[in-house]
Parts: structure tokens; sequence; C-alpha cells
């Protein structure tokens, strides 16, 4: 860790030896060819500098950044930037994705409104604390750190963070990785007997080469020697890759993973496989069957029983009126023969 030196002195001495005492720096940084006003940090103590709302722009000068690029002037630059506040509540990550060795060049800004001479500043890689070529800088209430390093392998690979702690600590997260790979997520169904077609690609990035894999455990065993024409890999770009597996089986379901090999790096995706036996859908479909045959059975039993239900009460309701009407019948007959009689003797 390291703080602004103080900024306060004693009395100022008399004006000659003042002047004496500025023009000395600027002599020695001259002839040193390094830039007044911003300090590289050794491999112990790192120095800052702090300057006006120009030194800033200063990095770009330091000589460990134009040993960088001289030593490895056939890679390009990557420049990334993350900005930080005393109100910050959460670190800030930014994620960055690198095929091919780079140089680097990561800048933290910090924006307090207290003393930036309180203020600590280290870089990490992952838990590793980082002592080289990282630089600090001042300008008016910001702090700027900016750390200069070159990706040439999968090892340099990773997080790298700036640390500011004053009264609490604030962190930027800058992590690097290789591109990924882009596939359906969902699993691909088909059936046995059948030909399928599984594909990898990699957006806007073009791996070295390609490799697929079959597992269906822990196992991972490589897939596309030739073996009865089964296996076909190839691809139409270079930034994707097929493979077609003919003549599928029960035996070729699993899970296939498609591997690709960058400069700094490798990358997977895989692909579930569901292979199906046609009796699968021919048993949904006779179950559908029976239970459509059920229903219809069952409504069929239930007419059956209304229908039965209604044709009992009709009989009944008949039977009733029979008798009804063999009641009425009996009670006219005996009306009429007491009428008749009457009749018979007023007629005498």
């Amino acid at each position: 860790m390291r703080s602004l030196p103080s900024l306060r002195g004693p009395r100022a001495p008399p004006l000659p030896l003042l002047l004496l005492c500025l023009l000395a720096p600027v002599r020695r940084s001259s002839e040193d060819g390094r830039t007044p006003g911003v300090m590289v940090a050794g491999p112990r103590r790192g120095r800052r500098a702090r300057g006006d709302a120009g030194d800033s722009a200063s990095f770009t000068s330091l000589p460990v950044r134009e040993e960088m690029l001289a030593k490895y002037s056939n890679l390009s630059l990557e420049s990334h930037n993350i900005s930080l506040t005393e109100h910050s509540n959460m670190p800030v990550e930014k994620n960055i994705t690198l095929e091919r060795p780079s140089n680097i060049e990561l800048t933290c800004q910090f924006m307090a409104s207290g003393d930036l001479n309180s203020v600590n500043v280290t870089w990490k890689k992952g838990d590793e604390l980082l002592e080289n070529n990282y630089v600090i800088n001042v300008t008016g209430s910001v702090l700027y750190t900016q750390y200069m390093f070159t990706i040439v392998n999968s090892e340099q690979m990773g997080s790298y963070s700036c640390f500011f702690e004053e009264k609490k600590e604030q962190r930027g997260t800058f992590n690097f990785k290789v591109p990924e790979l882009h596939e359906k997520k969902k699993p691909l169904i088909t059936y046995v007997g059948d030909s399928v077609v599984l594909m990898c690609k990699c957006q806007d990035c073009f791996p070295l080469n390609w490799t697929w894999y079959s597992s269906n455990g822990s196992v991972q065993v490589p897939v596309g020697v030739p073996m009865n024409n089964k296996y076909v890999i190839n691809g139409k770009n270079a930034n994707e890759t097929r493979l077609k597996i003919m003549q599928l089986s029960e035996e070729d379901q699993g899970s296939y993973w498609c591997h690709a090999i960058f400069q700094l790096g490798e990358s997977e995706e895989h692909i579930e496989l569901v292979v199906l036996s046609y009796w699968v859908p021919l048993k949904a479909f006779l179950a559908i069957a029976v239970e459509v045959v059920l229903l219809v059975a069952i409504i069929l039993l239930c007419e059956m029983y209304t229908q039965k239900k209604k044709k009992h009460s009709d009989d009944g309701k008949e039977c009733e009126q029979i008798e009804q009407l063999k009641s009425d019948d009996s009670n006219g007959i005996e009306n009429n023969a007491p009428r008749h009689r009457k009749n018979e003797s007023v007629g005498q």
C-alpha cells in the first residue's frame, strides 16, 4: 500500500535558492527522458505525482509503457477503465473477453471529497499483491491509478483489481476470460434411426482448433474418429463446428461437449441429446386412445341408464293412467245403476 506524501513543509527558502531547487528536478527528468510530474511504481515502493487537469493524460508517456509497446509492438493494445466514488456500496466489475495476446492498460479512478493524501492504493491479481508497473496520479478531487502489463499465455488471464482504502475499501475488478461459445440450452430430441447435426458457434472469434467429446456420466470420450461413417465433423466457417451423427441408437443419448482452443485458454459448451424409440410416441398415442375409449364407454353407459330409467318411469305413469281409467269407469257404472232404478220407479 502507498500513500501520498504530505504536501506541507517548512517555510519557503529565498527566491534564488527556490528557483535552483525547481530547475534541478526538471533537468534530471529531461536527462532521463521522463515526463515531469509522473512517476513509475518501483519494485518495492511506489510513488505518485500531483498535478493539474492535464496530468492524467501524461500516463501515455510512461517509460514502462513505451518499453512494453516496443517489446511487443506486434500486439494490439487493450485499454479499459473503471470509475469509483467514496459512496460506492458495491465493488465494480468489468468483464473483458480476450482471444489473443495483447498489451493491457487498466485505469481506475477514485473520486472523493476528502484529502486524497490519506488514500492507500494497491493492485492485486486474484489474491496476489502486484508491486510493479503501475502508477498513481492525483488531479483535483480525482485519484488515478494505472496498471500496464502484457498477456501472452493462459496463466496471465484472470482477475485484476485496484483497491482504494480510505474510510472504507473500494474495489474495481477487471475479469479477463476467453470468448464463450453459444449453443441452444434446450435438449435436442430425436428418434432411433434418424440423423442429427449438433452445432457450436463462437461469436466474433476464431478458435485455433475444435474438438468434440461425449459423456454418459463423468468420463468424456473424444468423438470424431471414423467408425463406420457414423460421425462427420465439419464447419462452414472458422468460428463454428458441426457434428453429424448418423443411424442414431439409444446408446447415443447423453451430453456432447464442443471444445474450442484459443491462444490464451480454452472454452467449452455442452448439448444434451435425447434419443427416443418409436415406441415412446406410440405408447402415448395408445394411452390417449384408451382414455378416449373409456370416456366414450362411460358416456354410453350413462345414456343407457338414463333411457332405461326414463322408460320405467313412463311405464309406471301408463299403469297409473290405466288404473285411473278403470276406477273412473267403475265409479260411473255404480252411479248410473241407482239413477236407472229411480227412473223406473217414477215411470210406474
